[in-house]
């Protein structure tokens, strides 16, 4: 069956239809989760974030004027996960082995580099291990250029999106950006040995 347009489904929701709801948290509870766990690398907290937004998403859904739900969703989601960094001190509960196997579970590969199924197991061995230096690089961040580089690199986020979503402007998202990079390149340089060999440059 040919699922509804997203527009109608939240149309719908605003209606106050609460299957029209729970389809959008079907279609995007994972997105928001895997932003909330690499913002709070905790699988506790983040899924407790991801609650929070969806509550908030559906207590304010008469706020939503149009345009993309997803990047509204994430706002939302992205606001949650400032308050609760900012509460906790940003205090890391979470160990980086736990946090690669999340991440294997949900299917957002950090950066793109977790596990290649044609690789054999040394190749294998070597990705996870470099999965979990990009995972530490990725918490070793500030907070606002750790956000900017999620939503761009493990989101796939427009940068019009990641304005919309940060409330920074174009300039402020290009350089947190770039800047996050920069600093992963680094911290990863450390260890380049992990890096494929076009990479080790």
């Amino acid at each position: 069956m040919q699922q509804e347009p997203e527009d109608l489904v939240v149309a719908a929701a605003q209606r106050g239809d609460l299957a029209a709801f729970n389809q959008l948290v079907t279609n995007h509870e994972q997105r928001v989760y895997n932003l909330a766990y690499r913002m709070l690398n905790d699988a506790e907290a983040a899924a407790d974030a991801t609650q929070d937004a969806f509550f908030q998403a559906y207590r304010a859904l008469s706020q939503y004027r149009g345009g993309s739900f997803k990047s509204w969703l994430l706002r939302i989601a992205s606001n949650i996960c400032y308050d609760r960094l900012r509460s906790r001190n940003r205090r890391p509960t979470t160990s980086l082995d736990e946090m690669i196997e999340e991440a294997e579970k949900v299917g957002g590969a950090d950066l793109g580099l977790l596990e290649d199924p044609g690789s054999d197991p040394m190749n294998f061995a070597t990705r996870r291990e470099l999965a979990r230096e990009l995972a530490q690089a990725l918490q070793s961040l500030p907070d606002e250029q750790r956000i900017v580089v999620i939503l761009s690199d493990v989101q796939g986020m427009s940068y019009d999106e990641i304005v919309y979503i940060t409330g920074a402007s174009l300039g402020t998202v290009k350089s947190r950006i770039s800047r996050g990079r920069l600093k992963i390149r680094e911290y990863l340089h450390k260890s380049k040995e992990l890096l494929p060999g076009d990479l080790r440059q």
